[in-house]
Parts: C-alpha cells; structure tokens; sequence
C-alpha cells in the first residue's frame, strides 16, 4: 500500500458516514435516471463509470501534479511509475479496439492531436498552473467531491480560461504543427510495442535516478499491508491498484463512449452557457457559432458525455470520502493559496484548450492512444511543472 495514499488515511481510521453514504448513493440512482433521456442506457452507464474514476483517484490518492512536484523536490518516483504501467495498460487496451476501428457496431476514435507549437504553449501553461492550483484537470474534480472549497475556485477560473482560449483561437491557429500522429496508425502493432518499450525505458532510468538520490532512503518505503475487501471499499488503495483501475475504466469508456475519458470540455461548455445566461452572444464566436460547439451550446449539459462523466467523479470522489469517514468541507489554507488557485485554474483552462487537452485528455488518453500530441503535452507540462515549482514559494505555499 503506498504511502502516498496512506498519508490521507491515519491508523485511526473515522467510521463510514453512514447517513452520507446512503444519500450519495441515492443521487448516484437519481442521476443516472436523470441523464438516461439524453442518451439512453449507454449515458447512465458512463455517468456511473465516472463515479468508478471519482472513487479510484481519491482512494489511490491519485494526483498527478502532486506526483510531478514530489519527482522534482524529492525524487520520490513512484507516483510517475504507477503513471506509467496506467499508460502501459491503456495503450495494451486501447490498440486493438482503436486498429479495428470500431467495437460492438459502434466507430471509435483516439485521441489524437496535431504535434505544435500551439500544443507546446498550451501544456507550458499547464503545467506551471497544475502547481499553483495544486490539482490538475480530474484532481480538481475529486478533491471538490472529497471537500476542498478552493478546489472550487480553480474549478471556476479554469472553466473561464478554456472559455476564453475557445474565444481566441485564431491567434493561435497559424502557429507551425504537423497533421495528428499516431504511431498505433502509422506502424500498427510495431508502433504500440515502441510506445511500452519507450515507457519501460523511462520507468527504469526514473528508478535508477531515484536510487543514487541524496535523500532516497527518506523517501518512506511501500506498505507490505495486504489488500482486502475492507481496503477495497473503504480505502486506501496503493497507486499501482490506482492506475490499474483507472486504465480499465479509460478501457470501458473508449468502448462506451467511442473515445477516451476526457475532463476540460465539460468545463468549456459550463462556462459558455453561464455566459449565454448572462447575456453572452454566441454569434460573436466561430467556434460556437457552428460545428460541436453550437451544437453542444443547444443541447442540456446532461447530453454531454464529457458533462456527465464530471459530475460521476464529484459525486464518486464525494462517496469514497464518505466511505472513509472523511468527507467534509475543508476550507482554504490561506488567502495567498486562494490568489494562486484562480491564477493556477485560469492558466490550466486557456493551456489545456491551446494543448487539445489535459492530464487526461491530451496526456493519458492521448499516449494511450499513440498520439504524439501527448508526448509533446508530457515534456512541456514538465518543463513548466519546474517553474510554477518555484513559483509556489511566491504564494507561500508548501512543497
């Protein structure tokens, strides 16, 4: 059992929240009824699949810009090991579907980008706001269901930001990039096995790196504490447990869904109907004018499969804290982590629409689709992890 994951469950464990639990389940029932009409069984099935990704992160404590920042201050490697083997075990999963072209009369697509200077900008930003808003795309969603008030901050301002970038997207669109790569289509099976040995590669020199550091017997060693049904229900799970899961479920929802989890979308649209509330003219934007955006503009956010998918993993996050005995409302640690929440949420939104996506859509369902686009998003978030890294100790917050 990881440390990582222990670290958010003392020996002293609170009981289950047993009249919470109930409740949850209820609006687990409910919403999957409410969302049924706007696409059938197969809309409930991946709201429901979305509480299964809001129950594996927080369980698994699974965060990926917390994961980046213990990489770069401590070189604790395992939180990007256990992203890897997720990434191995999507991409084994992903490829014959995505090769076939479609499963269970239904066509599937990858999510696969164009490689570019747009894509680079956008992970940059990214990756320094995923550390002053101390959460990425889907780490925001779950640690709003475990609680976190400021959470929602940047929830707001990064719904704002990938408003905004869908406004702007002309300043972008004549900046150099190749057409989508994906090496599953380009070289078939022979790609996918350069993808796992390039994955193996990266996670063996990590784990020599992390050897020969200067404060690696620091770092607490992985729990021999056997997993069981108790653990399984109510926490922790080891991140390796973690990106198994969450690499099955990714699985499910190609299949379901015909593409990929992904997480800001939901937050674009959010953001553009408030605005159209307000008195916000979609004429006004090509982007939202036509195409997926003024389609999605007219329909209810419960058509939405990337809508829906969110508001699974709030209420699943929101259930696992409970089943923990932990869920209650946690409020900012201070007034300059607040200031840093709406600047971190405001550059992930613009970064993550200029990148063709995040953590999740850009990162892991783009790798786990072979698509070079999410290669380029992973070195530049790097490099912009280091920076906003630095940048924490201007808002006074911790490492």
């Amino acid at each position: 059992m990881s440390n990582i994951a222990l670290s958010q469950y003392p020996q002293a464990s609170p009981r289950p929240q047993t009249i919470l639990i109930a409740i949850l389940l209820g609006l687990f029932a409910l919403g999957a009824i409410v969302v049924s009409p706007f696409g059938g069984l197969k809309q409930s099935v991946l709201f429901l699949i979305g509480g299964l990704f809001g129950i594996s992160l927080y369980h698994a404590s699974f965060g990926f810009a917390s994961s980046y920042r213990k990489l770069f201050v401590y070189r604790d490697v395992r939180g990007v090991l256990a992203q890897l083997l997720m990434l191995a075990i999507a991409t084994l999963l992903f490829a014959p579907f995505l090769l076939a072209g479609s499963a269970f009369g239904q066509s599937l697509r990858g999510a696969v980008a164009p490689v570019g200077v747009q894509g680079a900008i956008g992970a940059f930003l990214f990756g320094i706001g995923m550390q002053l808003g101390s959460g990425c795309a889907c780490g925001t969603l779950y640690t709003i269901g475990g609680g976190s008030s400021m959470m929602l901050l940047t929830l707001l301002t990064f719904g704002i930001g990938s408003f905004w970038a869908s406004l702007t997207g002309s300043l972008w669109a004549g900046l150099p990039a190749t057409e989508p790569i994906s090496l599953l289509k380009s070289w078939g099976w022979a790609g996918v096995g350069l993808q796992l040995a390039l994955l193996g590669t990266i996670a063996l020199l990590l784990w020599e790196w992390r050897k020969s550091a200067p404060t690696a017997a620091d770092i607490p060693s992985t729990s021999d504490q056997p997993f069981n049904l108790k653990h399984f229900l109510y926490g922790p799970w080891s991140l390796v447990f973690g990106a198994i899961v969450l690499a099955i479920l990714n699985g499910l929802t190609l299949l379901i869904a015909g593409r990929p989890w992904g997480v800001t979308w939901g937050f674009t649209l959010w953001t553009a109907k408030m605005a159209q509330w307000l008195g916000w003219n979609p004429a006004t934007s090509e982007f939202w004018s036509q195409g997926m955006g003024a389609e999605a503009l007219n329909q209810s956010v419960f058509a939405d499969i990337t809508s829906v998918m969110n508001f699974g993993i709030v209420l699943g996050a929101a259930l696992a804290a409970a089943l923990a005995g932990r869920l209650a409302v946690k409020k900012p640690v201070s007034q300059w982590a607040i200031v840093a929440a709406l600047m971190g949420g405001l550059m992930m939104g613009y970064g993550a629409r200029l990148a063709f996506g995040c953590n999740v859509g850009a990162y892991f369902s783009g790798i786990a689709s072979t698509s070079l686009h999410g290669w380029l998003w992973i070195t530049f978030a790097l490099l912009g992890t280091g920076l906003g890294i630095r940048m924490r100790s201007l808002f006074r917050l911790s490492n």
